[in-house]
């Protein structure tokens, strides 16, 4: 399939959209237009900014680094102009992930761009990058090897077609390696043969699984691989298609060189001759361990996966709720108990919504989310089963999710039953305790009223003021539901710790 692979239009698709990588070495920013229900790649923007070179050993970010991010994400900033939230995807990598104290800076970063960043993980970086090479290639049956170098991290995932069968994400990238054995800019046969050792062992930890799954063809995507095709082709080694003796070749070529200075002599532009060997290093134990016969280049990567990811978003086909659905049926949940708690959340959220400030579709997703596996703990032990299952929200691979809405989700399943306390929300900004705090209470109270019974509970009316929530119910509910009065009560206690107050008329 072309770039310009077709979209089944279920749902008019905005005119643009946007997808923008924080990469270890590199920030990327993709702007696309959506004409006849299709994709076009209508620009392409790329700077070095060397955020993973910017941490320091703490894992601290320098202030020349932020510097330069900051800077970069300003011109980008400039290209995008005002568009809808849910048309601009702004993601970290690996740098990000592994960054301390990075809460100032991503709130700066959002303040320039005028759009969230959500940090992935591995994984979920690995799936997207898949996501952006199936819309790349034809549409072949048939599983393919998809191997991605970055900056800070190298993923590889087997699909076919597109869905995924097996993915990893490995803390090893050229810039890392970089650091650790070519930062003189040597180019030894002692240093290749430490580097690939490394990856080598990085790498085995995965065969098993890898090799059980197999493929039948393998694709690289990554500015790291490209180079090293660029460098055969210039060299007249190899082009369309590359194999393990094609890369022998080119590491000879390399230690004759001596430094990455000279590496021009491959036509590696400059930019890239620090990161260059140790990218290529990776990929060579990538062709042994694997006993990969040959390669071909793609030009999809992770913006393009993230662009594929958001009109499935906008249209419906959403591989978050999926991910949702899996884990009901992987822990049992009591399916028509969620659906009771899912309506009568959202029956109160379309009531106070507005008037506390916490309209919007993110939030009515992690009502509705929260709603099909608030009970998931239950597998492990009903004895604190809240936080059970807060822990299998946070710490699951769930396609889909970025790092903080698996934290802001889990931390309603946390909240929705017993203590309330500010524990919960540990780490979190002013605007986050703020709005999260509101829908735990929206979310506890649905509980609370869905308790013993066999329907929803939507004959009521609750109103905000404040941090004060009026509950109206029925004469009749006072007296069919004894029971849920008497929750409702203890539930007044736990919320007056928050320092919100339930009454109830």
């Amino acid at each position: 399939m072309s770039k310009s692979a077709e979209v089944v239009p279920s749902q008019v698709l905005p005119e643009h959209i946007v997808a923008i990588d924080l990469g270890s070495n590199s920030f990327h920013m993709v702007v696309a237009k959506t004409m006849h229900g299709e994709l076009r790649i209508i620009d392409k923007l790329g700077e070095k900014v060397q955020l993973g070179a910017g941490l320091t050993d703490s894992g601290k970010m320098t202030e020349e680094a932020k510097t330069r991010a900051i800077a970069c994400l300003e011109r980008f900033a400039q290209r995008i102009g005002e568009l809808d939230s849910l048309t601009v995807q702004i993601v970290g990598t690996n740098a990000l992930r592994a960054a301390k104290k990075k809460k100032s800076f991503l709130r700066e970063a959002e303040k320039v761009m005028g759009y969230p960043i959500e940090i992935i993980s591995g994984r979920e970086e690995a799936r997207l990058i898949y996501l952006g090479v199936a819309h790349t290639l034809a549409d072949d049956t048939g599983n393919r090897l998809v191997i991605d170098i970055g900056g800070g991290s190298t993923e590889l995932v087997i699909g076919e077609r597109f869905e995924t069968k097996a993915l990893e994400s490995l803390h090893m990238g050229c810039v890392s390696f970089r650091e650790r054995y070519f930062s003189q800019g040597k180019l030894s046969s002692s240093a290749f043969n430490k580097a690939i050792k490394h990856a080598s062992r990085e790498l085995i930890n995965i065969k098993h699984e890898f090799t059980y799954v197999g493929w039948q063809n393998s694709v690289g995507a990554s500015g790291s691989i490209k180079a090293i095709f660029q460098a055969l082709e210039h060299l007249g080694i190899a082009s369309e298609r590359i194999d393990l003796k094609a890369l022998k070749k080119l590491k000879e070529k390399m230690i004759k060189l001596e430094h990455i200075n000279c590496l021009d002599d491959l036509g590696i532009k400059k930019e890239r001759h620090g990161i260059f060997p140790a990218g290529f290093a990776i990929l060579y134990a990538c062709f042994e361990v694997f006993k990969i016969k040959e390669m071909s280049l793609t030009s999809g990567a992770l913006r393009e996966g993230l662009l594929y990811d958001m009109v499935g978003r906008i249209q419906h086909e959403d591989v978050r709720e999926r991910s949702i659905n899996s884990m009901q049926l992987r822990y049992g949940i009591d399916q028509p108990r969620a659906e009771r708690v899912e309506q009568t959340v959202l029956h109160i959220y379309q009531q106070v919504a507005k008037k506390w400030g916490i309209a919007s579709a993110q939030n009515v997703l992690l009502l509705q989310w929260a709603s099909r596996i608030f009970e998931v703990g239950l597998t492990i032990s009903h004895a604190q089963y809240h936080k059970h299952g807060a822990y299998l929200v946070l710490n699951s691979d769930l396609p889909g999710f970025t790092k903080l809405t698996q934290l802001h989700l889990s931390s309603i399943v946390r909240a929705h039953r017993r203590k309330f306390s500010d524990e919960i929300f540990k780490g979190m900004s002013d605007v986050e305790k703020i709005v999260l705090k509101r829908l735990c209470v929206l979310f506890r109270l649905a509980v609370v009223l869905t308790v013993a019974r066999k329907t929803a509970e939507t004959d009521f009316t609750i109103k905000v003021d404040g941090n004060h929530v009026t509950l109206d119910m029925s004469d009749a509910w006072f007296d069919s539901y004894p029971l849920n009065m008497a929750n409702l009560e203890t539930e007044k206690d736990y919320l007056k710790k928050q320092e919100f107050i339930l009454n109830i008329q």
